[in-house]
């Protein structure tokens, strides 16, 4: 994640009107910096980009939403990727939701509130898990220094037996 404060969020979606509805419902959220893409293809393209999250349709032309996931997850692991969607099949949801998604929302008119409490969900969720990682380095590289000082004590020690007298 580049600037929690900024994060980039890629919106996929084929409905043009659709898509700069969400686009201002973001932006009135404070997400100013989202880019839309009308098909799965132009989104990969931009991939290079490491969004943050990507917000996308399951129905797109081209390549569905459930491929575009996969394709861009083989380069970016580290991205969320959450479906907005029509789609109202519980297999489809569970088949994106075991390939990686992180939430599947069915379009209707709580999609957008819900999307955005959504999106800030995925970026505590990331944000917790870099501090995870922090703090897992932390303790290695403590564990480590102190090994260290323990070997070098063992080893003067050994040098000068009678300045390091083991009793």
């Amino acid at each position: 994640m580049k600037d929690p404060n900024y994060p980039l969020i890629f919106f996929v979606e084929s409905n043009s009107v659709y898509s700069k509805l969400v686009l201002n419902h973001l932006h009135s959220h404070k997400f100013q910096n989202v880019e839309c893409f009308s098909t799965g293809e132009d989104c990969l393209k931009n991939i290079r980009r490491k969004p943050d999250i990507i917000v996308l349709d399951y129905l797109l032309s081209g390549i569905n939403g459930l491929e575009t996931m996969l394709a861009a997850k083989k380069k970016y692991p580290e991205t969320d990727f959450i479906f907005l969607s029509a789609q109202d099949s519980i297999e489809i949801a569970i088949r994106c939701m075991r390939y990686g998604a992180f939430d599947y929302l069915l379009k209707d008119q709580h999609s957008l509130t819900r999307l955005t409490d959504k999106i800030n969900k995925a970026l505590n969720h990331r944000s917790l898990i870099n501090s995870n990682k922090r703090f897992k380095r932390g303790i290695i590289l403590f564990s480590l220094a102190l090994a260290l000082i323990i070997l070098v004590f063992a080893i003067l020690a050994i040098i000068y037996p009678t300045t390091f007298k083991i009793i």
